[in-house]
C-alpha cells in the first residue's frame, strides 16, 4: 500500500510515519523543508500548496497537520479543505489525525469529549478547531 503523510515532521507526523515503515508500508512523507521523518521519499512542500498532482497514485493520504496557537487554529479547516478538494473524485483515502476532544459522545452527535466537565480548558480551543474541521 503506497501512503504519504502530510506534515510528517511533526510530532506526530514522525510517529505516523515510523509505524507504517515498520509494517512494511510504501511511505512518502509531505514536509515544508528538509525530511526530518523516517520515509525514504518525500515530496518538499507546503500543506497549503499541494495539489492533485501531488497526492496522485497513493491509496491514502494521512493528515498530521497540527496546529495550537489561537492565531493558527483555524488552519485546521484550511489545510483540510486542501486536502480534500485535491483528493476529489479520486479513490485515494483521507485519513485525518485528531484529538479526542472532538468525537462525539452521543447518537445525536451534538455533545463532545470537549463539553465534559473534566476536560481541561487548554485543550478546549484545539478539540473546537478540529470539530469546526470535521464539519466540511
Amino acid at each position: 500500500m503506497k501512503i504519504t503523510v502530510v506534515c510528517a515532521n511533526g510530532r506526530v507526523g514522525q510517529l505516523i510515519t515510523k509505524e507504517a515503515l515498520q509494517r512494511g508500508l510504501d511511505v512518502t512523507a509531505v514536509v515544508r523543508g528538509e525530511n526530518r521523518s523516517a520515509a525514504p521519499r518525500y515530496i518538499s512542500r507546503d500543506v497549503l500548496d499541494l495539489t492533485a498532482l501531488d497526492l496522485k497514485g497513493f491509496d491514502v493520504v494521512v493528515d498530521a497537520f497540527g496546529a495550537w496557537t489561537e492565531e493558527t487554529l483555524p488552519l485546521h479547516s484550511v489545510s483540510l479543505k486542501v486536502l480534500c478538494d485535491a483528493l476529489s473524485g479520486t479513490d485515494t483515502r483521507l485519513m485525518v489525525v485528531g484529538g479526542a476532544g472532538s468525537l462525539y459522545v452521543n447518537r445525536e452527535h451534538t455533545a463532545c469529549v470537549a463539553d465534559g466537565p473534566d476536560f481541561p480548558d487548554m485543550f478546549k480551543p484545539l478539540a473546537a478547531a478540529m470539530a469546526k474541521s470535521a464539519a466540511l
